[in-house]
């Protein structure tokens, strides 16, 4: 016998019959001997429809009213569900959020779990009933006893949090889809159903924009070692696992607000080369990484920054053994540029860089946390570190810096996240963790998993930032102070000097709902701070391909680029991680780039999805 979690979301309870439906496959699963928590949405678009009457009332409305307002949505959802299971003749009880012991910080709209205190929980399943719970939702743990929401995907959360406080089996979440695809079904109607993902993959998945999972519950499981599958409600297919490393274990207290970073890596074994003023226009990235790949040079971070006029800066690292072939490839291939280029601009020119290193933190609780970003370059900038390259990802930020000043950065890192020399958070390569196994070394996944495209966020650029140790720490400290999250970031290579300082230009991408906030809030701060022009661009696009068996294969960024140039797209940022590239394109270009990236990854299958109304 199984203790198990399972989820379903709005479109499953959307009617009286999708709720008897959830209600027979509830049944089904008790009956088959399992124990049971049922965690629940609010019936289809029953939330969007408080919001709207909110709206209808004040354009501004309070916060607290509003979590007041919304958490009734499921309310509704446990209590007929609960009737539906008693007609079949299944002892159920529903219960709130505050009923069933999810206590949260005290943040209107945007809660994290502290804790869920599980003893009346599992009193009732140990009597043999389905326990269904409101998702969504909670209570502050001050005296007040104020009820929360968790924001957006807040059932997910509520779910994972649930089966990690109760050690549960596993997780289901039932949805609209059969799993999880290799990319949204309504764009590319044969995208293709994946039997397994891991924690990493799904976290920059979710992260991008596939919503069949919330950041927040992937983040919990890849803690926990929960593991997922994500199953359609109107179907029996198996559904996508999505699996967890070995568990560390972490305390249940402070469940969602524990340390943000796991552990902090370096490589001094880095070089960096850098094409200066390159042709601003499609291809130009195919041919250079179509060239690097073809003589097995293989690239670690790759960043392309925002354009001055009418050219660019890729700048990308190796390891110090191959980085005579990597620049050798660099020097052949820039007179083919500088040939294309107007001749209005100065020419392309190729920079290496020996002596370097990369220091990363790492941790699934840096999601949505603005200042964690902002305390990693405040903490080298507080050692005198200057950062020269920034990467970032959903669970981990790099910076490139001077190989000499390695070791300082490192140590600071570690005395400002507290964490001890070789501690390693969950989620390392390993050993990964599903219901039906014990230990499972995963084999050798294909390149690319899946391709995910973001149509809101907004790209802003602050020209002429001053090159020296604290910039981006001050940058990243505003927005993080103003509770504005940043995804990419990308700090220009070329260097002007002006009135006998150092300057670069730095982009990077936000929320698009955030862009016109922190452009005036920017420009305010720029002329004070000797910045130069801030720029604001909402009608952007990024889409990105994940997969963490892209490590050590030099042909999967060239074959990315390439798909993109064929159809006449032009590449305006890049940034990747170890699992991840991502591009920046117009915003009205976004879907038939990841409509080209599928297709040369070959991802289609043979089925096509549709996607329930």
């Amino acid at each position: 016998m199984a203790l198990i979690v399972q989820k379903y979301g709005g479109t499953s309870v959307g009617s009286v019959e999708r709720i008897q439906a959830v209600a027979q496959r509830v049944y089904k699963t008790v009956q088959a001997g399992n124990s049971l928590v049922v965690v629940v949405s609010a019936m289809g678009k029953t939330t969007d429809g408080l919001v709207k009457l909110a709206n209808e009332i004040s354009p501004n409305p309070n916060r607290r009213e509003m979590d007041m307002l919304l958490s009734t949505g499921e309310q509704v959802t446990i209590a007929l569900l609960s009737m539906a299971l008693q007609e079949l003749g299944q002892p159920a009880i529903s219960m709130t959020g505050a009923q069933v012991g999810i206590v949260t910080e005290a943040e209107y709209s945007r809660a994290r779990i502290l804790h869920i205190e599980t003893t009346r929980l599992t009193r009732h399943i140990n009597a043999g009933k389905v326990v269904v719970v409101a998702g969504f939702q909670g209570t502050s743990s001050a005296g007040e006893m104020e009820i929360t929401t968790l924001g957006r995907g807040g059932s997910d959360t509520s779910a994972v949090a649930i089966a990690a406080a109760l050690r549960a089996d596993f997780c289901e979440i039932y949805t609209d889809v059969p799993g999880i695809l290799t990319t949204d079904p309504r764009l590319v109607a044969e995208a293709q159903l994946m039997d397994a993902i891991t924690c990493d993959e799904m976290l920059e998945l979710a992260s991008l924009g596939a919503k069949v999972l919330h950041p927040r519950a992937v983040e919990i499981a890849r803690n926990y070692g929960v593991p997922l599958v994500v199953r359609s409600s109107w179907t029996d297919q198996p559904g996508t696992w999505v699996t967890s490393a070995k568990p560390q274990g972490r305390s249940l207290i402070n469940l969602e607000i524990a340390r943000p970073v796991d552990h902090v890596e370096f490589d001094t074994d880095q070089a960096k080369v850098a094409l200066l003023r390159v042709p601003d226009k499609p291809g130009v990235a195919a041919r250079l990484f179509g060239e690097i790949s073809r003589q097995k040079v293989d690239v670690d971070l790759i960043i392309q920054s925002v354009h001055e006029g009418n050219s660019n800066d890729i700048a990308f690292t190796v390891t110090t053994p191959i980085l005579k072939r990597a620049e050798a490839v660099a020097t052949a291939i820039a007179p083919a540029l500088r040939s294309q280029s107007n001749p209005k601009f100065d020419e392309a020119e190729v920079m290496v860089e020996h002596n370097i290193a990369k220091v990363s933190i790492a941790g699934a609780g840096m999601i949505g946390r603005p200042g964690v970003a902002a305390k990693m370059f405040a903490t080298l900038a507080e050692a005198g570190v200057n950062i020269q390259m920034i990467s970032t990802s959903e669970v981990k930020v790099s910076c490139v810096v001077d190989a000499n000043q390695c070791d300082r950065a490192v140590l600071a890192l570690r005395t400002a996240f507290e964490i001890e020399a070789g501690e390693q958070g969950a989620g390392s390569r390993g050993e990964f963790l599903t219901p039906n196994s014990s230990l499972l070394t995963p084999h050798s996944p294909p390149p690319v998993r899946g391709v995910a495209l973001d149509l809101n966020q907004a790209r802003l650029a602050i020209r002429q930032l001053p090159d020296r140790p604290g910039m981006a720490a001050k940058l990243f400290g505003l927005l993080a102070q103003h509770n504005i999250s940043v995804d990419m970031i990308i700090q220009s290579q070329r260097c002007r000097v002006i009135d006998g300082v150092p300057r670069r230009d730095i982009a990077f991408t936000v929320s698009r709902i955030d862009g016109e906030s922190a452009k005036k809030m920017l420009t305010q701060v720029a002329a004070e701070l000797g910045w130069g022009e801030v720029v604001l661009d909402s009608a952007i696009a990024k889409v990105s391909i994940v997969g963490a068996g892209m490590v050590g294969q030099p042909g999967i960024a060239a074959k990315m680029f390439e798909a993109l140039a064929q159809h006449q797209i032009n590449i305006q940022m890049i940034a990747t991680s170890e699992i991840k590239i991502s591009c920046v394109v117009t915003q009205e270009q976004g879907v038939k780039a990841l409509q080209a990236i599928h297709a040369a990854f070959e991802l289609a299958g043979s089925e096509k999805f549709v996607v329930p109304a």
